[in-house]
């Protein structure tokens, strides 16, 4: 039988690949984050497929599922108020999200992801 040692920073990147990996395993409601955005006004600036008055969100996705951060920079966008970038130069701050549970704004952080 053989033995197999590992080092602690083995195990700290198999332990991180695992919380990475389960944190985008749970399954998105994409009606739920449908909803939450409706209510939210967010499709009057955003479209899912079409650039309005912000970008669509299957641009969105693309630009912070590249950041390895993006999770994380999503969410404080929708949740911070910090200013959004126009096309035309001139910035907004964003709309802060309203939900009754912050896991709502976090399922939708994943819908957007998942486009």
């Amino acid at each position: 039988m053989k033995h197999y040692s590992l080092n602690l920073q083995t195990v700290s990147a198999i332990a991180l690949m695992v919380v990475c990996f389960s944190a985008h395993a749970e399954a998105v409601d994409a009606d739920a984050a449908k909803a939450l955005a409706k209510q939210n006004n967010c499709f009057r600036c955003h479209g899912v497929d079409k650039d309005k008055d912000g970008p669509a969100f299957t641009k969105s996705a693309a630009k912070f599922k590249a950041d390895p951060k993006g999770e994380e920079k999503l969410l404080h966008h929708l949740s911070s108020g910090e200013k959004a970038k126009f096309p035309d130069g001139h910035e907004e701050p964003h709309m802060i999200l309203k939900a009754e549970d912050p896991k709502e704004i976090k399922n939708l952080v994943g819908w957007i992801l998942s486009l």
